[in-house]
């Protein structure tokens, strides 16, 4: 439920490093607790983002929620499907549903997020 090559932070969001970027969304967990998405508002292309700190917000039928930077860097790409079609949060938390591509300022950062088996302990799973 929890893919093992990315990073995780305690605020739901997940890491996932390609070469020199890091793409970000948030966890099965997440999707799950919000329910049906229905919103989500990302940061512009360019800006900055800080390490947890608030860079965008989603809003499902329950609840709205701000999203938080698992690394600190610039925004290089952000995406746009997922602005016209939120719902697909619910369904592919980890593909389709990805939020941003940052360039990370300091992967010394990673070091502070949970690997998948210390997330399953946050969020009181256990591995299959």
């Amino acid at each position: 439920m929890y893919p093992k090559e990315l990073r995780y932070s305690t605020e739901h969001e997940w890491v996932r490093l390609e070469g020199g970027r890091a793409r970000v969304g948030i966890t099965k967990f997440a999707a799950d607790r919000l329910s049906d998405v229905v919103y989500v508002e990302l940061p512009k292309v360019g800006s900055e983002v800080a390490f947890m700190q608030p860079f965008g917000v989603v809003e499902s039928v329950k609840a709205v929620s701000d999203l938080y930077a698992p690394l600190s860097g610039k925004v290089v790409e952000i995406n746009q499907a997922l602005v016209e079609k939120p719902e697909v949060i619910n369904t592919d938390p980890y593909g389709a549903a990805w939020m941003i591509i940052v360039e990370p300022r300091d992967l010394k950062e990673l070091a502070q997020l949970l690997d998948a088996g210390a997330y399953m302990a946050l969020v009181g799973e256990r591995p299959s």
